[in-house]
């Protein structure tokens, strides 16, 4: 991925975009991304393939989600509801990985992904809820999210993707390659014979070396 140092937030959040394309993160038209400026969220548009997005497509909103500019994502209340209950949080990246959503249409029963199965799961995210399924764009799927925030970053949402936020773009859309990442060894795992869990004082040991992280996604 480009290195976002010194680029622009518009032009960082339209090259993740791209790149979440090119992973097979995101269909056509499908996900959206925001960060937050000076009291505005910049956001992608309503019906724009992620793979041909520009910077002049970009929408804005003000917190309350009231439009600014262009056409924001119908599912900016996810985005509102997030910067309203978590003040560090900078950016959203909102995708639809593959392995991630299957998790959560295969097994509804799991109410967090198996966090320990996997040191770096622990190490660069914590735990990861799989929050209730509500229809896309709706209040009910933003309502389904407080319960969670500000303490997780890094979420799946039932049969529907997974939501990440963060202090920088860059923070948000690596919460995403991590979700999808563990999601799929996990499957690759399922496949060969079963999941199998850390000893419970690894788990601990693990959980406390995460505390001393911090919040941040790793």
């Amino acid at each position: 991925m480009t290195a976002h140092r010194h680029i622009r937030p518009a032009a960082q959040l339209v090259d993740i975009c791209k790149r979440l394309h090119q992973q097979g993160f995101l269909a056509a038209a499908d996900g959206n991304l925001s960060y937050r400026e000076n009291g505005r969220i910049v956001i992608t548009p309503s019906g724009v393939a992620k793979a041909d997005l520009h910077i002049d497509d970009l929408a804005e909103t003000d917190l309350k989600g009231e439009p600014a500019r262009g056409n924001p994502s119908s599912e900016k209340l996810m985005h509102l509801a997030i910067y309203q209950q978590c003040p560090q949080a900078v950016a959203v990246v909102h995708a639809h990985p593959p392995h991630a959503i299957a998790w959560s249409i295969a097994r509804p029963d799991l109410h967090w992904l198996p966090e320990g199965a996997m040191s770096e799961l622990i190490l660069a995210v914590g735990a990861v809820p799989v929050v209730p399924y509500a229809r896309p764009g709706t209040a009910e799927l933003s309502n389904n999210l407080t319960p969670y925030l500000p303490g997780h970053r890094a979420l799946i949402l039932s049969r529907h993707g997974v939501i990440c936020w963060g202090e920088s773009l860059a923070e948000a859309y690596h919460g995403v390659e991590r979700i999808e990442h563990a999601a799929k060894v996990l499957c690759l795992a399922h496949q060969l014979g079963g999941i199998t869990e850390l000893p419970a004082e690894e788990v601990a040991a693990l959980r406390e070396l995460r505390n001393a992280l911090g919040d941040r996604i790793l």
